[in-house]
């Protein structure tokens, strides 16, 4: 009975793998496909491997948390987490977040990235670690929208908004953290 129910657990991350694995190679063949259809999408090779890169990247951090925790709010917490850093990433080079894309105000927000991952690394990827590095990173990157708010108060407030990004993932990882405690406590009383 338990080789069945572990199968199935196997069975259903392969599914899972293949619909996250196969959403970023569609997400990369869209805008091949609108080249065919319209001048104003023109990506270069350059472009392709980099998104690609970028999806890859994200994929793999995405499979580290998935391995790291069984915890559903810690899986939600990563995947909101990488959210933000990608769609960062891709508003940042396709248009900037402040401006356009040849902002320099528009490097302050590789700087959240960087806060990002060296909490989470200083964090060693554990819940309650992983809340505050959000909540840092959620503070960082509401600094650097208010900085650039008096250049580009439209892209300023859009690129506030992703601190939100960044807090919903802080409180799915309280979340996780709260969780891990109860069940620790349960495991000693």
């Amino acid at each position: 009975m338990a080789k069945t129910a572990e199968n199935s657990r196997a069975g259903n991350g392969i599914f899972w793998r293949a619909i996250g694995w196969g959403t970023a190679g569609l997400l990369l063949l869209l805008p091949l496909a609108a080249m065919q259809h319209s001048e104003n999408v023109n990506w270069t090779a350059s472009d392709f491997l980099f998104m690609g890169v970028l999806f890859g990247s994200v994929g793999l951090a995405f499979e580290f948390i998935v391995r790291k925790s069984r915890s559903g709010a810690y899986r939600f917490a990563g995947a909101i987490a990488l959210l933000a850093a990608l769609l960062t990433v891709w508003v940042n080079g396709a248009v900037g977040m402040i401006g356009s894309e040849n902002n320099p105000y528009n490097l302050m927000f590789g700087g959240v990235l960087i806060i990002a991952l060296i909490g989470a690394l200083l964090a060693r990827f554990k819940p309650a670690g992983m809340t505050r590095a959000m909540v840092v990173t959620a503070v960082a990157q509401a600094g650097a929208s208010a900085i650039g708010l008096s250049t580009d108060p439209h892209g300023g407030m859009l690129s506030i908004g992703f601190a939100g990004l960044w807090l919903l993932s802080a409180w799915l990882f309280r979340k996780a953290a709260e969780k891990q405690n109860a069940i620790r406590l349960a495991g000693t009383a």
